[in-house]
């Protein structure tokens, strides 16, 4: 008796895949209902992530006290708000949707309401993470930022008005913010007071930039990074190095 060729299954284009690839798929779903259902998920998940991308954020922040190094502090920080709800003056408030990968961290707008710099820093000991340090426990020792005089032209100190607005509402008065007298070549009679802060002192809580009172502050709080600069290690001081002995 002659032997019968083993039968094959043929597949015609459109049609059901065999049994082995079709249990690699949900049921119910062709070959080409899957591909175009995965072809539509990535299309989505590209479209998400240029969204994030578009939304992103990049602007610096002024964080609370005790948040420290911006990528270190992004790590940590786990957006339960806490550190805002503690704070007494509600000057905390978590960053938007359009901050990106900040999204709902706590920031602070020191122009509409600086930090007040609590002396028991409520906000710190809120924080369930340590992303506000836990070892911070003088405000002294915050380093929110660096206060600069971003324009001379606009500040009414420098223009020979008497204005002594940001160093009398700064909490480490005579520390981070001194005034300055010179005489007033302009009207050849008179004195500037012009306010001067020192970087050793400030601890960039806003409150010079809050109360300054030209329509666009002359004074503004900047990122550390950005409003300090630094020698480099083949200058040496020789009258610092006296003085420290």
């Amino acid at each position: 008796m002659a032997h019968e060729p083993p039968k094959t299954t043929e597949v015609c284009p459109g049609s059901e895949p065999p049994d082995a690839d079709r249990a690699s798929r949900p049921a119910g779903m062709t070959r080409r209902q899957l591909f175009a259902s995965t072809g539509r998920t990535l299309l989505a998940g590209g479209a998400l992530a240029c969204g994030v991308v578009a939304l992103r954020d990049e602007r610096w922040r002024l964080r609370p006290p005790g948040a420290g190094h911006e990528a270190g502090f992004l790590a940590r920080c786990i957006r339960c708000g806490l550190c805002a709800q503690n704070c007494p003056y509600d000057v905390i408030h978590m960053a938007p949707l359009a901050a990106g990968v900040a999204m709902g961290t706590p920031e602070i707008t020191a122009r509409t309401g600086a930090c007040k710099l609590c002396p028991t820093l409520p906000c710190i000991k809120a924080c369930p993470t340590g992303a506000l340090d836990p070892h911070i426990t003088d405000v002294k020792d915050v380093e929110m930022g660096l206060a600069v005089l971003v324009d001379r032209e606009s500040c009414l100190a420098l223009n020979g008005l008497r204005c002594e607005i940001c160093y009398r509402v700064c909490p480490l008065i005579d520390k981070a913010i001194t005034l300055e007298p010179r005489f007033n070549e302009r009207t050849g009679r008179h004195s500037i007071f012009e306010p001067v802060v020192h970087s050793d002192g400030c601890v960039g809580c806003g409150r010079c930039e809050e109360a300054c009172p030209t329509d666009i502050a002359s004074i503004k709080v900047l990122a550390l990074d950005t409003a300090k600069g630094k020698l480099g290690h083949h200058y040496r001081l020789g009258w610092k190095e006296e003085e420290e002995g």
